[in-house]
């Protein structure tokens, strides 16, 4: 179930690109392709009915691409992964992707909407992966030559199941997620750095049990990402 809720992404970010390119005018701009690396230091509060589960925090991380297509379009991806150590019990590893297509509101604002993918699992107890749809706003004021605040805001509703010895089946999980940051562009070296943090809360509510299933998560922490960005 996993590889087939990875592969539905993938369909979407496909189906994407395709609206994308009919969204746009047919006479497109030359195309600025931006990547780079991202990296979360997060920790993860993660609780249920009489059992809280304690996680040390854990370095996610993983690549950043962003392709614009003119000035009102412009597509972007995202991918974290990392593991989080259990006291008194094996890791539990997670992924965190986020597929979205931008349009230009104004000159400081963003509207994006696109997929988002999740999945966490820990050896052979459970493996817990989901998608589904993301909608949000992206603010970038500047502050100074080159400087940047950058701040966005989104929430996402996902359908997913549970495999494993755990398993408590069929879920629903939905959320927000905000960012804020300052990015710093290098003109130069056509590099721009940023530095601040972030914060996802989601809740997992499964289909088959009562409230006294239902799962909250908190995600929060410092995140650093550098990008190169060059024209084709």
């Amino acid at each position: 179930m996993k590889n087939l809720k990875f592969s539905l992404f993938l369909s979407i970010s496909l189906s994407l690109l395709v609206l994308i390119s009919i969204l746009a005018p047919a006479k497109l701009y030359a195309t600025d392709i931006t990547v780079g690396a991202a990296t979360w230091y997060s920790w993860w509060d993660f609780k249920e009915e009489g059992n809280n589960m304690d996680l040390d925090p854990a370095f996610l991380f993983g690549p950043a691409l962003s392709v614009k297509f003119n000035d009102d379009f412009n597509l972007t991806f995202v991918y974290l992964y990392g593991k989080y150590d259990q006291k008194g019990s094996s890791k539990v590893k997670r992924s965190d992707s986020d597929l979205a297509i931008n349009y230009r509101l104004n000159y400081f604002l963003k509207l994006f909407a696109g997929a988002k993918y999740m999945n966490f699992s820990s050896q052979q107890d459970f493996d817990h992966s989901s998608i589904g749809p993301g909608l949000g706003l992206n603010a970038a004021l500047p502050i100074g030559e080159n400087l940047f605040l950058l701040a966005t805001l989104s929430g996402f509703c996902l359908w997913g199941d549970e495999d494993g010895s755990s398993s408590l089946g069929d879920y629903k999980e939905y959320g927000i997620n905000s960012t804020l940051s300052f990015a710093y562009y290098i003109a130069r070296a056509s590099t721009t750095v940023s530095l601040g943090g972030r914060f996802q809360y989601f809740k997992t509510d499964y289909d088959d049990f009562g409230p006294e299933a239902d799962i909250k998560h908190k995600f929060y922490g410092v995140t650093l990402t550098a990008t190169y960005t060059f024209g084709i």
